[in-house]
């Protein structure tokens, strides 16, 4: 846990530095800022990048508790709930975003999309999960980070054996049997090639995808169809992400996780206030409750590594120590060069990518 702080410590304080401006009139305070979140009715609109099974699971114990208040959700994979934030810059239509990433959230506050909020609670969060500026423009609340969904079935009808590392997929053997998300559309999918590039550095790190690509059947535009597509004998190889194949193995698919041994990339899961014109109150309780111990209870049982501290037991099928797992990670460049990357993988592979 030491060393995944500081790194993630180290780069959300560069990234304040380059990113983040405490507008005029400001709250300078959580209390202050929270006094204002007292709202129990209403009506807001939640864009979230979260899981349908999550937020089918998630949402009922916030309506339960705030039953006036009338939650539209607005759900897609990352890169496309990014990019519709985006284009309503100007008229925007969301008043919550909930679980997207923190790279896309960082895209979103360079731009001026975002509405500083200390949410209740905000104490409790672990100072690598938030934005560290007074008060933050954004608040995560777990981390995920990429699998692959091995169809045991489907290999062992191959005679070939499970593969345990990103070395592994670029064998020739494997040559037809992969699908991996799209990282434009996809956050799994960038978080998986951002961690390629980190690991390896840009020539080599290209030069693997190239391989890779050899292999691939399809790239997707969601980061869980890979591991469906495993799971329903579609392909032998899904390259996903930790709760996805975790929860497939559960329900009883051929499904053997696969953490890779050189490490997994992986990302913040966070929230944020849209600025706009009227920010509606409830959209304040919401962001409150969303990183509250009952919501935070609810992520534990999805994900290992959450923003505050639970009482959870980590997930059963996990690495022992899952933060271990996890590559050294630099939010900021990857954000920062985040449409470079998008405009060369687009360039190379986008010919094997499943229509939009």
């Amino acid at each position: 846990m030491k060393r995944f702080m500081l790194f993630v410590v180290a780069a959300l304080w560069m990234l304040a530095g380059c990113t983040t401006v405490q507008p005029t009139g400001a709250p300078s305070s959580a209390a202050e800022q929270t006094d204002q979140s007292s709202a129990t009715s209403g009506e807001i609109t939640v864009y979230t990048a979260l899981e349908d099974d999550q937020i089918s699971v998630y949402l009922p114990a916030f309506n339960e508790r705030y039953p006036d208040i009338k939650v539209n959700i607005v759900r897609d994979s990352t890169g496309i709930i990014t990019a519709r934030l985006l284009a309503e810059k100007d008229n925007p239509q969301a008043d919550v975003v909930w679980g997207l990433a923190a790279t896309s959230l960082l895209v979103a506050d360079r731009q001026g999309m975002l509405e500083p909020y200390a949410p209740a609670g905000l104490e409790r969060i672990r100072p690598e999960f938030r934005d560290p500026a007074d008060p933050p423009h954004w608040v995560g609340i777990d981390a995920w980070f990429s699998a692959f969904c091995v169809n045991t079935v489907e290999l062992e009808a191959r005679g070939l054996p499970i593969p345990t590392s990103w070395a592994d997929l670029i064998k020739p053997e494997y040559k037809g049997l992969i699908a991996m998300p799209n990282p434009a559309s996809s956050g799994t999918g960038f978080l998986s090639v951002s961690a390629i590039l980190q690991m390896m550095g840009e020539e080599e790190g290209w030069a693997y995808l190239d391989k890779l690509h050899e292999n691939m059947a399809v790239y997707t535009h969601s980061g869980s169809k890979p591991c469906r597509m495993a799971g329903a004998g579609e392909v032998a190889i899904g390259i996903s992400f930790d709760y996805r194949a975790i929860k497939q193995k559960a329900s009883g698919e051929p499904i053997e996780p696969v953490f890779p041994a050189e490490g997994s990339g992986w990302e913040i899961e966070a929230n944020a206030l849209v600025k706009k014109d009227a920010i509606s109150p409830a959209a304040k309780t919401f962001l409150d409750w969303a990183i509250s111990d009952e919501a935070m209870r609810l992520y534990a049982n999805s994900f290992p590594i959450t923003a505050a501290v639970t009482d959870v037991p980590i997930p059963e099928g996990y690495p022992e120590n899952p933060i271990a797992q996890l590559i050294k990670n630099d939010f900021v460049t990857m954000a920062m060069e985040r449409e470079r990357i998008l405009a060369q993988w687009a360039e190379r592979y986008d010919g094997k990518s499943e229509p939009r």
